[in-house]
């Protein structure tokens, strides 16, 4: 094991920094980054690392954080990358977070002091049962916390002081990438692979200690548009088709045992809708179509119209338009070509004490296209936890594990050269 260690407060006040920067992104917005606030943290992160000694670090107009620590070994070692996301999800604030840490929990009921209705129970949070002792980050009941994925990055800054700051652990070229918009789904949209120049990549993203994922859901998101006929509601009567009505009642007839995320798990898919807004003459549902199999979902966007033609065949005067678009793929393909980054990946975990856990997420990551795009690209733990909501937390001594595994990354792929 490689002597990171005592270093719990340095990571601690890195990560607590970076989580009250908000970094909110925005599915609506066309532009790219998606919020301009996210430059503010990658501003932030080109400072400090140019103060570590990178001397190439630099936040690009798209709001990507580019920069790389220079081998220091003869040997010819592939080039590794290292990413994480900076924006937080749209699902809940990011603004004015405050972090708080729970020092030395013992399993007790954790009451978030601004809403003291938002509860953390070891009894709906499993993995707190393997915290007793630990230090537990929570933001304070208004906001998420943003440890999804600022975790990540502070994992990745904290490996790359200490590998500048000890250059008797060999290593390759390594390369850091920190993205914007991962959260809505845009995370590599206009990352540029020629500059990176990186033959392998991990994401820092995962949720429990010790996991590595190989393999995610892919997806596609769909946009369902409902036109209507308005009329005056007082001389409404076979005239009028609500198209707000219509959209209802497509919602509801969508399966409610199986295809929705709250019946499903392990490897089984879903059709989601995510948000909706309108009025009687037009209405717009969108949707989130997941699974593990490219052909099962294909299906599930063939179901989700099915289900639109067999609600809107009731209402002869209406129409609708639904656009099925392609967010990511399954990486497992690629990966499946490159045993190694994985091997290597689980070693890594195993010399920073932690047993691996190599599974599959049912989400995805940037890893997911970067790995369809030429870059194979699995997820490595960050420690997060209870992401997109205000139950957010993760584990001061989980992140630590994280950063001696990134360590461990970059000596094997050395060793191993």
């Amino acid at each position: 094991m490689l002597n990171y260690q005592n270093k719990t407060e340095s990571l601690a006040e890195r990560f607590k920094k970076y989580v009250k920067i908000d970094t909110q992104s925005d599915p609506l917005s066309t532009s790219s980054p998606s919020t301009e606030k996210q430059k503010n943290l990658g501003k932030v992160l080109v400072a400090e690392l140019l103060e570590m000694g990178i001397a190439d670090a630099e936040l690009d107009p798209y709001g990507y954080v580019y920069a790389t620590i220079p081998a220091n070994t003869n040997k010819e070692v592939p080039v590794i990358c290292f990413c994480a996301h900076m924006d937080t999800s749209p699902d809940c604030s990011g603004l004015n977070v405050k972090p708080i840490v729970h020092r030395n929990y013992q399993g007790q009921d954790l009451v978030l002091p601004d809403d003291e209705t938002v509860v953390l129970k070891m009894a709906e949070h499993k993995d707190l049962k393997h915290q007793i002792g630990n230090d537990i980050v929570t933001a304070s009941g208004t906001t998420l916390l943003g440890a999804d994925n600022k975790a990540g990055l502070a994992e990745i800054m904290e490996a790359t002081a200490f590998l500048m700051e000890n250059p008797d652990i060999k290593h390759g070229t390594i390369k850091i990438l920190f993205t914007p918009d991962e959260e809505v789904g845009r995370g590599v949209d206009n990352v540029d692979l020629k500059r990176l120049a990186a033959d392998f990549a991990y994401t820092i993203d995962g949720e429990t200690c010790g996991s590595i994922e190989d393999e995610t859901f892919s997806a596609d998101g769909a946009v369902l548009t409902i036109n209507g006929v308005s009329s005056h509601p007082g001389f409404a009567k076979g005239k009028m088709e609500s198209a707000i009505k219509i959209l209802c009642g497509i919602i509801d007839a969508l399966p409610k045992d199986r295809l929705t995320p709250e019946a499903t798990e392990l490897k089984e898919g879903f059709i989601h809708p995510v948000s909706i807004q309108g009025n009687v003459e037009q209405a717009e549902a969108r949707f989130i179509l997941r699974d593990f199999d490219d052909d099962l979902l294909a299906i599930h966007g063939k179901t989700l119209d099915q289900v639109v033609h067999s609600v809107i065949k009731d209402y002869p005067n209406a129409s609708y338009e639904l656009k099925i678009s392609p967010q990511y793929r399954n990486m497992k393909s690629v990966l499946d070509q490159y045993p190694q980054v994985i091997e290597y990946g689980i070693e890594a975990i195993e010399r920073a004490g932690v047993k691996p856990i190599n599974q599959s997420i049912r989400g995805g990551t940037d890893g997911s296209r970067l790995s369809l795009m030429g870059l194979p690209c699995p997820n490595i733990f960050a420690g997060e936890h209870a992401f997109h909501g205000k139950q957010e937390w993760v584990s001061l001594q989980d992140m630590e594990k994280a950063v001696q595994t990134i360590i461990n990354i970059a000596a094997i792929w050395e060793e191993k050269a």
